[in-house]
């Protein structure tokens, strides 16, 4: 992996801030966006500027024609049976909450997930608790904060309608071991929802290896656009969601006293869609598919092993487990002792151009259970350099002399 020549693609990480290059160690909440993407959404803007599925002249064929093709590269890139298993959304969020809200759960059922959720899956479920009476089990993670398949196991009964679940933490970094979370699952007779959002980035996913039902990922994550949202249903299952949405495009017919909806991807991309936000999408998985899934996992895994052999024994700095870099993707989160997050993240930024994320990321369970404020989050990704990593380590180290209480 060339990450010098992946570099030039990104141009804003050759302009110079206030006399230094930038170091971006914040693609955990957004990646940079690469030229040939740009360029994709561009020539939207100037060739074909028009709608998909609507008039029939030729630039709106254009425009359907591409986000065709869009839909079929993402499915290719997650090992979908068929396009039509991937809609277009805004985010992961919405995916995850045409699932959560579009089942059709009653008083009674049961939904599991794990004790770090994102806010996405965790307030919609907190919702049905509310308003429909839905049971939310929440299996506590084990002491090294890895997932525990026994009690994952134990939270499991035949009430159990949906397991929904991050595939790998925003927080921590750790991914769970999908396949057996699935089996499981499917032995009570529950369906598995996944919130990629953290892991389609770094990690080759093929939905019919896994068997999970649904998944819901963001472009934005993956060196493509924001507001496309990418959500995987299994064909078989597809049809039996309530859309979150109603309106023009979702439906084949209406009358004045009811209507009938489009099957499944059109179902759920209801109103005008952003197109060119999708084309862009398509580039962005080639572009991630041209470098290497596994190569981009090798990258993460070695920049954060280089940066938690640096800080992982220095006083005053603490590591979010689990503590071994291997499981840990492109994330390194951590806290100085006598610092706040938000401190470290601003210093950091002031001092050396460092630019990461502070705070509870979308995640306050995780924190709150934990009796923690927050942490600062290092993320790494396919244009970060080992000379980047050198600086934060020092510029971290520096800040746990001069600053914790530990000094």
């Amino acid at each position: 992996m060339d990450v010098r020549k992946i570099r030039k693609d990104f141009t804003v990480l050759s302009r110079e801030i206030g006399g230094k290059l930038p170091i971006y160690f914040d693609s955990a909440c957004q990646t940079l966006r690469p030229k040939p993407v740009m360029d994709a959404m561009t020539e939207y803007y100037e060739s074909f500027p028009s709608c998909a599925g609507r008039s029939v002249h030729k630039l709106a064929t254009e425009v359907s024609l591409r986000c065709d093709a869009a839909r079929s590269r993402v499915a290719d890139f997650f090992d979908a049976e068929s396009p039509t298993e991937i809609a277009f959304l805004k985010n992961t969020t919405e995916g995850l909450n045409t699932v959560i809200f579009g089942m059709g759960l009653k008083k009674g059922d049961e939904i599991v997930t794990t004790d770090y959720e994102h806010n996405s899956v965790h307030v919609p479920v907190v919702q049905l608790t509310k308003t429909v009476g839905v049971r939310h089990r929440m299996v506590e993670s084990a002491t090294d904060g890895t997932f525990d398949l026994e009690r994952f196991e134990k939270a499991m009964n035949k009430k159990v309608r949906l397991v929904a679940m991050c595939l790998t933490s925003n927080v921590s970094g750790y991914t769970l071991p999908a396949r057996e979370v699935v089996e499981i699952a499917h032995s009570y007779g529950a369906k598995v929802l996944f919130d990629a959002a953290q892991a389609a980035p770094s990690m080759k996913i093929d939905v019919r290896q896994l068997g999970v039902d649904f998944m819901a990922a963001s472009a934005h994550k993956m060196c493509g656009p924001s507001g496309v949202g990418v959500f995987y249903a299994r064909a078989e299952i597809s049809d039996r969601l309530t859309p979150l949405m109603f309106g023009g495009h979702g439906v084949t017919d209406t009358d004045y006293a009811s209507f009938r909806l489009l099957p499944a991807p059109e179902r759920f991309e209801t109103g005008l869609q952003n197109y060119s936000g999708i084309v862009g999408t398509g580039a962005a998985v080639d572009y991630l598919s041209a470098i290497g899934m596994d190569a981009i996992r090798e990258h993460e895994i070695s920049l954060n092993k280089r940066m938690t052999r640096a800080l992982v024994d220095v006083p005053g700095v603490s590591v979010i487990k689990p503590r071994d870099p291997n499981v840990r993707g492109g994330i390194f989160s951590f806290n100085i002792e006598g610092l706040s997050a938000h401190d470290i993240a601003m210093i950091l930024d002031n001092s050396n151009n460092i630019m990461m994320r502070s705070g509870m990321h979308c995640c306050h369970t995780y924190f709150h259970s934990r009796g923690i404020d927050g942490c600062a989050r290092a993320s790494l990704y396919i244009y970060n350099e080992v000379e980047e990593v050198d600086v934060f380590t020092e510029a971290v180290s520096d800040l746990a002399a001069k600053f914790g209480k530990s000094s």
